[in-house]
């Protein structure tokens, strides 16, 4: 990831870890390319010339069906568990992510990992080269989340009971409406923070017949979202066609 500071005309100038990551775990040398995205959209392709300098060529971004925001609302973990949550949804394109301190969280953040969590965020964007860097937003308790004003679809995670399948809610609902998904701790939310959450608007939703780990929760809920908003954009092009 490069900040706008580094890049003058058409030249990138590498920061001192950069050059680490370059030149000493991925092996580069001079006259190779390598792939530099700011997180902001912009993306070039960069060719090695000294130590500290790249010569850089912009890349016209994708040509990609608009997709709306999607927003993980996640209890923390515990250990560091959500060192993962946070790396594999980046890579698979989370918008947002809002970690949640809930009856049964078991992990008390450090103010110092926010930083980290924002850290790994970037690493995934560069690896997975997604040209957007999630935002990774301070941890709430979970009252204060429900208390947030947010529009478009928001469903919750429930373990048990009778509740639709996300992906059948996912697939009735507009690809071009944002949503937000709320997901529990380990043993699930109460049953209490559950009815605030339908009380605030949101819906409950299943994820399938078992019961997934915290950390394996939000993987499976955005992965079915975003299968959901891509079957729905394959049948709108075909019918254009």
């Amino acid at each position: 990831m490069v900040e706008p500071s580094q890049v003058v005309a058409d030249q990138l100038r590498l920061s001192s870890s950069q050059q680490h990551y370059l030149y000493r775990v991925l092996r580069l040398g001079a006259g190779q390319q390598f792939v530099a995205l700011d997180g902001q959209g912009q993306q070039w392709i960069a060719t090695l010339t000294r130590d500290d300098v790249a010569t850089i060529a912009p890349v016209a971004a994708p040509t990609t069906t608009l997709q709306a925001p999607i927003t993980l609302a996640i209890a923390l973990p515990k250990g560091s568990g959500f060192d993962d949550v946070v790396r594999q949804t980046t890579e698979l394109g989370v918008t947002t992510l809002q970690p949640v301190i809930s009856d049964r969280t078991l992990h008390q953040p450090n103010p110092k990992k926010l930083e980290r969590w924002q850290r790994i965020a970037a690493e995934a964007t560069e690896q997975s080269e997604r040209l957007l860097l999630p935002q990774i937003l301070p941890p709430l308790p979970w009252r204060d989340y429900l208390k947030q004003a947010s529009e478009g679809n928001r469903w919750i995670c429930v373990a048990r009971g009778d509740a639709p399948h996300l992906l059948t809610a996912a697939q009735a609902s507009d690809p071009l409406v944002p949503a937000a998904i709320a997901i529990g701790p380990e043993g699930g939310l109460t049953a209490a923070e559950v009815e605030a959450a339908i009380a605030a608007g949101f819906q409950p939703v299943s994820l399938g017949p078992y019961i997934l780990r915290a950390v394996t929760a939000p993987l499976a809920a955005l992965t079915l979202v975003s299968a959901a908003r891509t079957l729905h954009n394959s049948l709108a092009n075909s019918k254009d066609i």
